[in-house]
C-alpha cells in the first residue's frame, strides 16, 4: 500500500463531513487523483496556506485548515503570555465554514479570538490586530485566484504578515500535529456565549476608515478636491463594496455607479473565472457600463481588496494602467503634494518602498523629489518591515509611499499589507487633481513618460500543475542558475543575479535575476502561492515605439526560456 493509499484510508475513517467523505469515496477507485490529494501536505509558508478547496492533505478543508491553526496556537501559546488573534474572511467558498472551525480550535487552546461578523478587506483585518491589539491574526483569502481555490493568511502582533521564521517555527509545531487527533476543538456557540470568542466590535471598522482618511495627502479646500468625479466601480463580487463606499463618500466622491453583476459577494465569481483585476477580462463587465455611463475612471477592487485596478478612457478604447504604471503615478502624486508643503531637507528624509520586480522608473522620480528608495522582496510584508523598521526609530513619518507591481499600493502607517481601500481613495483624488488641469490619468502618464522616458514593463506567467509541474519549476530554476544564457532578445546578459543566498541584506529567495544592457532585464520567480513561474520583463527607451518592440523580443525570448 503506497503511502497516499494510507493516508486515503486514514481520511475515509476520520473526515466524517459529509462533502469530504463523498469525495474521497469517489476518488477510492481512481490512482491519479488519489496522488494529486495526498501526495504532499499544503505547505505552511509566509503565505500561509493556499490551495484548492477539496479533500486531501494537499488541499484547502476543515482538517488542513484545523491543523494549521493548531501549529499556530502552540507558537502563540508558546510566545505570548495571554494570547489572542482576531480573524477574517473574503467572500470565497467555505470562508465562513474556515473561520468557525480556526476560532473553535484557537478558543480551545486558550487563544483568545476576535471574529469580523462579516465579508471583510484584508487590510480590515491587518488594522484589527493592531487596533484590538492581538498577537497575530488569520484571514481567510485566496487573494485574486479561481474560484476553486481558498487560503489562510497569517498575520503577527503588527499586523504584517508572519515573516520567515515564525512561519517556519509555526511549519515545525504543525508537523507534530496528527490532523485527527491533534487538534484541540471547542463548540463555536458555546465559547461565544462563555467570552472566549467574541465578534469583532463594528467600531474597529470605524476607526479604520477614519485612518484610511487621514492618509488623505489632497490639500482640504483645494479646488482640485471639488472637481466633480464620475465613478464605476466593481468590487468583482468581493469584499470592498462597503469600504471603498465609505471612504470614497467620506472625501466626497459620490457619484459612483456600481457593476451590478460583481456588487454581491460571490464565491464563484460567475462572470469572470480569474477575479484579478490585472487582467481585461474581469474588468470587461465595468467597461462595458463605462460605454453607458461615460465616467472618468473604473476601479475593480480584487475579492479580498487589497489590490486596485483601473481602466481610463484613452481615444477609442480604455486604457488598463499597470500596477507599476500606478505604483509611479501615485507615488508621484504623494511625492508631489508632500513636496510643496516641505523643504529639500525634509523630502530626502522620506522613504519609498517597492520590490525588486518593480519599474525601475521609481528611481527617475525619487531623482526628481529627492527621497530615497528603498527595494524589499516580492511580498508586502516586506514592504511592511519597512515601516516597522522606521516606527521603531520613531520616524514613521518618513514613509511615503509603497507599491508592488501587482496592483497593490499603500502611503499610511495604519495597517501592514496592501490596502485598496486606501489607494481607491488616493486614486480618486489623483483623478480630481489632473481633471482639474484638464487631464486624465493617460494623460498624467504620457507627461510623465515624456519626462522621464519609457520605462515599460510586462509580466509573463507560466502555469506548471501538479506534481509533474513541481517538478518542471524546480528544475527550470536551476538550469538558469547552472546554465545561463549570455544573451536575452539580443541583449549581452551584463550579469546575473541569484537571490538564493541573500543579496544587498535582503532574506534569500528563489529568484534569477539577468541584467541585460542598456538598463534592461529579466527576472525569474517561482511564485510562491501558485503552481506558476513569473518572468518580469523591464525594457527602457527613449521612445515608446523603441520600449514596446524591446518589450515584445523580451517576451519571445522569455517564453522560449520557459520551454
Amino acid at each position: 500500500m503506497t503511502r497516499e493509499s494510507e493516508l486515503l484510508a486514514q481520511w475515509l475513517e476520520n473526515a466524517t463531513e459529509a462533502d469530504l467523505h463523498e469525495e474521497l469515496v469517489a476518488m477510492q477507485n481512481d490512482e491519479k487523483a488519489v496522488l494529486e490529494a495526498f501526495h504532499q501536505d499544503l505547505e505552511f509558508g509566509t503565505a500561509g496556506l493556499r490551495g484548492i478547496i477539496g479533500a486531501g492533505t494537499s488541499r484547502m478543508n476543515v482538517h488542513t485548515v484545523g491543523r494549521a491553526t493548531q501549529g499556530f496556537a502552540d507558537y502563540l501559546n508558546a510566545s505570548f503570555d495571554q494570547p489572542s488573534v482576531v480573524i477574517g474572511r473574503d467572500s470565497r467558498n467555505k470562508g465562513e465554514e474556515f473561520v468557525r472551525r480556526t476560532a473553535e480550535i484557537f478558543a480551545a487552546n486558550g487563544v483568545k479570538t476576535y471574529v469580523y461578523d462579516r465579508i471583510v478587506p484584508t487590510p480590515v483585518v491587518s488594522w484589527g490586530v493592531r487596533d484590538l491589539g492581538c498577537s497575530g491574526g488569520v484571514n481567510m483569502t485566496a487573494s485574486h485566484n479561481p474560484a476553486a481555490y481558498n487560503g489562510y493568511k497569517a498575520y503577527d502582533q503588527t499586523g504584517c504578515q508572519i515573516a520567515t521564521e515564525v512561519a517556519d517555527a509555526i511549519s515545525a509545531s504543525i508537523a507534530k500535529t496528527d490532523t485527527f487527533a491533534g487538534v484541540k476543538r471547542c463548540d463555536f456557540d458555546e465559547a461565544l456565549a462563555d467570552g472566549r470568542i467574541a465578534w469583532v466590535p463594528d467600531e474597529v471598522i470605524d476607526r479604520y476608515i477614519d485612518a484610511v482618511e487621514a492618509c488623505s495627502v489632497a490639500v482640504s479646500g483645494d479646488a482640485a478636491c471639488a472637481e466633480p468625479l464620475k465613478l464605476v466601480y466593481t468590487p468583482l463580487n468581493g469584499t470592498g463594496l462597503e469600504c471603498v463606499s465609505r471612504i470614497l463618500e467620506r472625501v466626497g466622491i459620490t457619484d459612483i455607479t456600481v457593476v451590478p453583476e460583481q456588487a454581491e459577494p460571490d464565491g464563484n465569481f460567475p462572470t469572470c473565472p480569474y477575479p484579478n483585476p490585472e487582467i481585461r477580462e474581469a474588468l470587461q463587465k465595468g467597461i462595458d457600463l463605462c460605454e453607458q455611463v461615460h465616467p472618468d475612471l473604473l476601479l475593480a477592487t480584487d475579492p479580498d481588496a487589497d489590490r486596485v485596478g483601473t481602466a481610463v478612457k484613452d481615444g477609442d478604447d480604455y486604457l488598463l494602467i499597470t500596477g507599476n504604471e500606478m505604483g509611479v503615478l501615485l507615488l508621484d502624486y504623494c511625492a508631489r503634494l508632500t513636496a510643496e508643503a516641505a523643504s529639500p531637507e525634509e523630502m530626502r528624509e522620506k522613504v519609498a518602498v517597492t520590490t525588486i520586480v518593480s519599474s525601475v522608473m521609481v528611481d527617475a522620480i525619487a531623482a526628481k523629489y529627492g527621497f530615497e528608495v528603498r527595494r524589499v522582496l516580492t511580498g508586502f510584508k516586506y514592504i511592511g518591515g519597512v515601516i516597522a523598521e522606521l516606527e521603531a526609530e520613531g520616524r514613521p513619518d518618513r514613509y511615503l509611499f509603497g507599491f508592488e507591481e501587482s496592483y497593490g499600493y499603500l502611503n499610511g502607517t495604519h495597517v501592514r499589507d496592501k490596502d485598496a481601500v486606501d489607494a481607491s481613495m488616493l486614486i480618486c483624488q489623483m483623478a480630481q487633481y489632473y481633471r482639474a488641469q484638464g487631464m486624465n490619468l493617460a494623460d498624467a502618464l504620457r507627461e510623465l513618460y515624456d519626462e522621464h522616458g519609457y520605462f515599460l514593463n510586462k509580466t509573463l506567467s507560466f502555469t506548471f500543475p501538479g506534481v509533474e509541474g513541481g517538478e518542471k519549476m524546480k528544475s527550470l530554476m536551476e538550469g538558469l542558475r547552472t546554465n545561463p544564457p549570455a544573451d536575452i532578445a539580443g541583449c549581452k546578459v551584463e550579469g546575473v543575479r541569484d537571490y538564493a543566498p541573500g543579496v544587498d541584506g535582503l532574506p534569500p529567495a528563489n529568484v534569477v535575476e539577468f541584467d541585460l544592457e542598456g538598463g534592461n532585464k529579466v527576472i525569474i520567480r517561482p511564485s510562491g502561492t501558485e503552481p506558476k513561474v513569473k518572468a518580469y520583463l523591464f525594457a527602457k527607451r527613449p521612445t515608446r515605439a523603441d520600449a514596446e518592440q524591446l518589450l515584445a523580443e523580451l517576451e519571445t525570448a522569455a517564453t522560449a526560456l520557459m520551454a
